[in-house]
């Protein structure tokens, strides 16, 4: 606890959460409200979303002005990413709090947890950046900067073991969205009447969170949409992106897009092509047979960088990483063709056989998940380490 809230009583702090993104938008908050149930004069100020914004506090920057992603669009925007960067760190030394609180976004959280080691400010990570799977000379950094790091994935643990760290396994956070959900969920037919779908089987788009996503996976979803006139394909779309974006692409397709019923949509859907990212993983905890596409700028160049050089897991879907083989098909980068999505949607669509094969994988995948209480864990624990 920094010399300044000594004063104060430990269930009485101010947390400093920074989430750059819609799933960090997500956990963030659902951390947020297990802090404030032990912690009830907790004080929150975040970089971070709606949801967040909806527990309390203060939202000093909403994560759609930090959403930057693939080489060229970084550069592009470095001056607005180091305008973003200092003005945390002005934010931060005039907040003072008792604990920053990261969530993933490694590429500017790690520059943030420096920061705040440096002005004697404890530093939190929950949920860590994918240092496994790429980029594993962060792991020095975080070593050096990151105070107590909290995962969500069992294999994580050892890998940091390995690097000599110990960290806090808390669940995965996800269980608790999903366990929250579903005693709430519409039924079927509520579904179908609130947005007006007929009787077809849902298709699920699940395009990203982020406009250069979307506009690079949109274009081949509407594509293979138009081949099945018997299935009803419907976008998950997000409330940041503005939906003139979307119908850029919609616009007489006969597409359906729906705002803030993604759970809703995943557990009603049939068959999902996703963009890979927290979205797979939802997905195959809803039980939905789905493919993986994804693209950034390099083609051909970037591909074999990535797979030869940097990569070094079983896939880049969290399904495939946390099973250690491949059990829903990806393709990413020059993999992403219509001829190849097009073969693998017929399969998910048409055949059972296949379809029974990716659902008995999902349920091995459950049960490396854990149980739900991820965020109340973590509260816990990080009220524990702040006392």
């Amino acid at each position: 606890m920094r010399s300044g809230a000594l004063a104060r009583n430990y269930f009485d702090m101010k947390y400093y959460l920074i989430a750059g993104e819609a799933s960090g938008d997500l956990h963030g908050s659902n951390l947020m409200k297990a802090l404030k149930e032990q912690d009830p004069q907790a004080e929150f100020r975040f970089f971070g979303g709606d949801l967040m914004q909806a527990v309390g506090g203060t939202l000093v920057k909403h994560y759609r002005e930090m959403a930057f992603m693939g080489i060229v669009n970084v550069i592009l925007n470095l001056k607005t990413i180091g305008r973003n960067l200092e003005f945390c760190r002005k934010d931060i030394l005039q907040f003072q709090p008792d604990v920053v609180i990261l969530i993933d976004y490694p590429g500017f959280n790690l520059r943030m947890a420096a920061f705040a080691k440096q002005n004697n400010i404890k530093v939190f990570y929950y949920i860590s950046p994918k240092v496994w799977a790429w980029k594993e000379y962060r792991v020095k950094k975080i070593k050096t900067s990151v105070d107590e790091m909290f995962t969500i994935f069992p294999f994580e643990t050892e890998f940091y073991k390995k690097h000599g760290m110990e960290v806090h396994y808390v669940g995965n956070p996800l269980m608790d969205s999903l366990g929250e959900f579903k005693k709430e969920a519409l039924t079927p037919e509520e579904f179908r009447q609130k947005n007006d779908f007929d009787n077809r089987p849902l298709v699920a788009l699940l395009a990203g969170s982020r406009v250069q996503e979307i506009k690079r996976t949109m274009p081949l979803m509407v594509k293979i949409a138009g081949l099945y006139p018997a299935f009803q394909f419907v976008v998950a779309g997000v409330k940041s992106v503005d939906n003139e974006l979307y119908q850029k692409y919609l616009q007489n397709t006969g597409i359906k897009i729906i705002y803030n019923q993604t759970y809703d949509l995943l557990n009603n859907a049939h068959t999902a092509l996703v963009a890979s990212g927290t979205a797979a993983l939802e997905t195959a905890l809803f039980n939905v047979p789905q493919t993986i596409i994804y693209r950034v700028e390099g083609g051909w160049v970037t591909d074999f960088v990535f797979r030869k050089l940097i990569f070094t897991m079983a896939g880049v879907s969290l399904p495939n990483i946390i099973m250690d083989r491949e059990i829903v098909r990806e393709y990413i980068q020059v993999q992403m063709t219509f001829k190849n999505v097009k073969n693998e949607m017929q399969k998910l669509l048409f055949d059972e056989e296949y379809r029974k094969k990716i659902k008995a994988d999902y349920r091995c995948l459950k049960e490396f998940m854990g149980e739900p209480g991820c965020s109340e864990r973590a509260a816990e624990k990080m009220i524990s380490l702040l006392k």
